[in-house]
């Protein structure tokens, strides 16, 4: 279940029963699993997008991303993987959808913030 048990015990004590807690986290897990899969979904196809990274060496405030793949997978209501661009990657540590056009991951070590990223300058 991907609720803990402190969880469990207050969604009991709110009036839930189990089967009713157990449905709730089971939509939970199938709505990281289609965000997972957004995510990879806009990246595919796409061989340049563009984001909002703070870069030490960029002049500008978008970047443009040459996009090898996106590899993500879940755990409950976490999304995790990694995106490799070019010449470099990053882990992914979470991620949501903001529109069609406009995506946002949580990066891990080496950046360590969020960014979104976008299939044109003018979406971020």
């Amino acid at each position: 279940m991907h609720f803990d048990q402190r969880t469990q015990q207050a969604l009991r004590e709110a009036g839930l029963e189990t089967t009713e807690i157990e449905a709730i986290s089971e939509s939970v897990v199938a709505a990281t699993r289609d965000a997972a899969d957004a995510l990879e979904a806009f990246f595919d196809g796409r061989e340049t997008v563009y984001s909002d990274m703070d870069m030490a060496h960029s002049a500008g405030d978008t970047v443009e991303h040459t996009i090898e793949y996106c590899d993500l997978f879940t755990h409950a209501a976490d999304i995790r993987g990694y995106l490799r661009f070019d010449t470099w990657g990053v882990p992914v540590e979470g991620g949501r959808v903001l529109d069609d056009d406009l995506i946002e991951l949580s990066l891990g070590p080496t950046v360590n913030e969020r960014v979104r990223f976008a299939p044109d300058p003018g979406e971020l």
